[in-house]
């Protein structure tokens, strides 16, 4: 092994289970945390003004599309981004290990952020392609590295996983404030640049920490044999090559539309999880024990897909309806529309610690994972339902709701998200057939790609239909998901085992 390899990787921290240094948790988690605050800070900075860059007039710095195609293309953008993560889970898997993985993940991530501050339409569409494959390489072999800081029986684990999405969620609030400050004031392309220089600083404090990281490998830990890994990489090269400059010449010929674009990433979003699902059930790595665990995995990751559809219209539909139905102001000190977004972040933030302080005081009689993912859900849906009350009984468009209708929408948004998410990523680490360890939370990143594929067709409505109506049936059928995830909870239970 060359000199580079070690300073890149360096044996791992202590054991799972034996850490206790920060408040409690592992060294670890507060690396993996600090990485995990500047990508949020990026990428929700960027997504919280890029459906508003989208729908902006070409004259005042925009894209100039319609509100419902602006909403449509940054949804079509998130499936692009949690459709990669399954090639992100697999490469580190077989090939760079997750050390490595996050470190190139997150160097793409800036280089797309950087690109997207070039104040031309080509480098928007080339920074957005570099940010989804860097985010596709890091968001699953994060959170994978934060369950391997654990033994799969330690009662800190859910409470880790919700002080880490703490962290991300302070990346969350701070992130639309500061782009959104910018973007308004300066224009779209200083927001990306403030994106930017934050991934920069994730990635300095990545490296500098990385002792800490414990469970690490110098390779993949079940890295493909070299002639394999060789043939792997010469497939990958030109399959990347030979796409990229298929899409150029059906783009130049006229027929690759973006319209067409958005409807094949929401083809790919449906079929993809159908195929992998497919193929871990079969592959003879998967015992029988781990197969039987699988099952009951359908059913959260059927619920993560009804509520993330939901979550994901804080930055779009949301976000379109502050900026022209909403008030921008409190006590006299007027605010840009995507700072609503932060308002998202700040809820996570506060309810985080409280979340894992519950769980940690309750022990094992704490509520089974599937019960908190199945709140998680209800609660997205009240937070449409209760859109549904300012955007009622109006004659005509130019009302403006007060301030306090969004942020309650978020406060249950955001307790749901905290509920869920956690929840799922903990349980997703514990499901996870060995063999798959990081492509199983790459299927959880999957329901976050179908559910912006699904949100990439139907905010195509948003224009077209009242806005009562909108938020109300998405509304009615979040809860009705999160009541089904209830009633199964019996089966759940028994079948989930060893997850509580």
């Amino acid at each position: 092994m060359s000199r580079t390899e070690v300073d890149i990787e360096p044996e791992s921290g202590p054991p799972p289970g034996d850490d206790h240094s920060f408040f409690g948790q592992p060294r670890g988690l507060l690396t993996l945390s600090g990485l995990e605050v500047w990508e949020r800070f990026s990428f929700l900075g960027m997504q919280a003004i890029l459906v508003l860059y989208f729908a902006d007039a070409v004259t005042s710095g925009g894209m100039g599309m319609s509100a419902g195609t602006a909403a449509s293309v940054s949804a079509a953008y998130g499936t692009l981004v949690y459709l990669v993560s399954v090639a992100g889970g697999w490469l580190a898997d077989r090939i760079l290990g997750s050390y490595r993985a996050v470190l190139w993940g997150g160097i793409l991530i800036a280089c797309g952020h950087y690109a997207m501050a070039v104040p031309t339409a080509g480098m928007t569409w080339v920074g957005l392609g570099l940010i989804s494959a860097g985010t596709g390489l890091l968001k699953p072999n994060v959170a994978t590295m934060v369950g391997k800081l654990y033994r799969t029986d330690d009662d800190r684990r859910d409470a880790g996983f919700a002080l880490y999405y703490m962290a991300i969620n302070i990346g969350a609030f701070a992130g639309p404030l500061i782009t959104g400050w910018l973007g308004d004031h300066q224009g779209w392309h200083w927001g990306f640049s403030a994106a930017a220089i934050g991934m920069t600083f994730g990635l300095i404090q990545y490296v500098v920490d990385r002792r800490h990281l414990a469970g690490r490998k110098h390779a993949a830990e079940y890295a493909l044999a070299p002639a394999a890994m060789r043939r792997a990489v010469r497939l990958i090269t030109s399959g990347l090559v030979v796409t990229t400059a298929l899409a150029v010449l059906l783009a130049a010929a006229g027929w690759l539309t973006m319209d067409r674009f958005v409807d094949l990433l929401t083809l790919v979003s449906v079929i993809a999880p159908v195929v992998y699902f497919a193929v871990m059930f079969a592959s003879p790595r998967v015992t029988p024990e781990e197969r039987g665990r699988l099952r009951p995995y359908i059913v959260l990751f059927l619920a993560s897909t009804v509520f993330n559809f939901i979550l994901f219209q804080a930055y779009s539909t949301m976000i379109l309806l502050a900026s022209t139905n909403a008030e921008t102001a409190i006590l006299g000190f007027d605010f840009p529309a995507s700072w609503y977004a932060s308002a998202l972040g700040a809820f996570e933030v506060a309810l985080a610690p409280v979340v894992a302080a519950l769980w940690v005081r309750m022990g094992h009689s704490q509520p089974h994972a599937s019960n908190k993912i199945a709140i998680g859900v209800v609660l997205g849906g009240l937070s449409f339902l209760l859109m549904v009350v300012p955007t009622s009984g109006h004659s005509s468009d130019d009302y403006l709701m007060s301030v306090w209708w969004i942020v309650g929408s978020y406060l249950l948004l955001g307790l749901g998200d905290v509920l869920l998410e956690t929840s799922g990523m903990s349980a997703t680490t514990k499901l996870a057939p060995a063999a798959f360890a990081s492509q199983t939370m790459s299927l959880w990143f999957l329901s976050l790609a179908l559910a912006n594929g699904i949100q990439a067709q139907t905010v195509k409505l948003y224009d077209d239909v009242s806005k009562p109506a909108y938020f109300g049936v998405n509304g009615v059928i979040a809860v009705a998901a999160g009541l089904a995830v209830m009633a199964s909870a019996r089966w759940l239970r028994r079948t989930m085992h060893p997850v509580r």
